[in-house]
């Protein structure tokens, strides 16, 4: 195990009907005046943005309102809600609905105290020293931004360039998550949902650091149950348990725990990103393709991590196998799971042509000096051969 900071300084409220205690939270953190972001209508239809704007009321916390995230939320809203919100004078950023919605709610956070570009952060020109807190509620159990210090933003002002940024500072001071707002989510964003969060858990497992059992079992236990709820939410859309555990399971996967004192790798994450910025495909339907090819790429790297992952993960039987042997097991053990909850195999699946290989490969940003990720660092060369596997 490696030397680690951890700090997690969120405030969660879970359960049932916990929506209604926004205002309650609010006023905790000393907020009068809040700029509300959320998405597309799921959050007007659902009664939710009613609820809130009641219980804020009940506070008497003012608050301006701004719709319109989607999914791979663009800088082009993000810089509306900078300028409406300096206009309101807020002092909090709630955002409301899935991962993009609060993705882009910290952009803001971000945007309106500096006197800058906002996307200086996301670009790596500037390293940023003030935010206004940030609040959420979330409806969909996917990218467990509720308690991370992430955000992805696409600019839709440069050919769809997708970056983000990594700041203690946007770490929500509190997250509302009630499960049961989750029941409405369709089958393919729940399934994309479930696949965002394994993906954050194979990002931090797959690490060069030894010695890292305690990490290693969590992982372990919540992967092993997040494919096992998904595939129950997807039988019973209103199980409240299985609903409840991909929730708090998307949490728990990426706000780091799982990651202290050990290096992570995200490669995989960066080269999905290329596909949702320019196919603006859905960020878990590219990762299903992406990463089962990816593991299969990096194999030799470390055959014993592999075959870890296979018999943990998957229960494969290692008698009889070489390490190697093994770790292939799981692969396919984990392409068996994605087709069973339906998520794209190929590139094709999403509209991708190998023709369309170099433009990806124009997106895709480094994040280890020239290269891409930490586990097997991958040149130009290596990420051409890993879409070219998944096509």
């Amino acid at each position: 195990m490696i030397d680690f900071d951890f700090f997690s300084p969120t405030y969660f409220a879970f359960g049932r009907g916990c929506e209604n205690r926004v205002g309650e939270l609010a006023a905790r953190y000393g907020s009068r005046r809040i700029l509300i972001h959320y998405g597309q209508g799921s959050v007007v239809k659902s009664g939710l943005l009613d609820r809130v704007r009641q219980s804020l009321v009940s506070y008497e916390i003012s608050f301006v309102e701004l719709g319109g995230a989607v999914p791979n939320p663009r800088a082009s809203l993000v810089y509306e809600g900078i300028k409406l919100g300096r206009q309101a004078d807020v002092d909090l950023i709630l955002g409301i609905g899935g991962g993009s919605a609060v993705d882009s709610a910290k952009a803001i956070a971000l945007g309106i105290p500096y006197e800058g570009d906002f996307w200086d952060f996301y670009s790596g020109k500037a390293v940023p020293m003030r935010s206004l807190p940030v609040g959420s509620i979330v409806t969909l159990a996917a990218t467990g931004t509720e308690g991370s210090n992430s955000s992805v933003i696409t600019n839709d002002y440069l050919g769809n360039l997708k970056n983000g940024t990594n700041t203690d500072l946007i770490r929500p001071v509190f997250s509302i998550l009630n499960p049961e707002l989750t029941y409405t989510v369709p089958e393919y964003h729940t399934a994309c949902g479930a696949t965002d969060i394994l993906s954050h858990i194979i990002e931090r497992y797959f690490t060069n650091t030894p010695e890292v059992e305690l990490t290693d079992r969590m992982s372990e236990a919540i992967f092993t149950r997040i494919m096992e709820a998904a595939k129950e939410a997807l039988a019973d859309p209103y199980s409240y348990e299985a609903r409840a555990d991909l929730l708090w399971g998307g949490t728990l996967a990426h706000n780091d725990i799982l990651g202290a004192g050990r290096e992570q790798d995200w490669s995989s994450h960066r080269m999905e990103h290329a596909l949702s910025a320019e196919f603006d495909v859905a960020h878990g339907a590219g990762l299903a393709v992406i990463i089962p090819n990816y593991l299969t790429y990096t194999l030799e790297h470390d055959p014993a991590r592999f075959a870890r992952f296979a018999v943990k993960m998957f229960g494969v039987d290692p008698v009889g196998r070489s390490e190697r042997e093994t770790g292939r097991e799981g692969i396919k053990k984990l392409r068996e799971f994605l087709d069973e909850i339906r998520m794209p195999k190929t590139l094709a699946d999403l509209g991708i042509r190998s023709d369309d290989i170099p433009q990806l490969l124009k997106s895709v940003v480094p994040n280890n000096g020239d290269l891409l990720g930490r586990f097997q660092p991958l040149t130009k060369e290596d990420v051409v051969k890993i879409f070219e596997l998944s096509l």
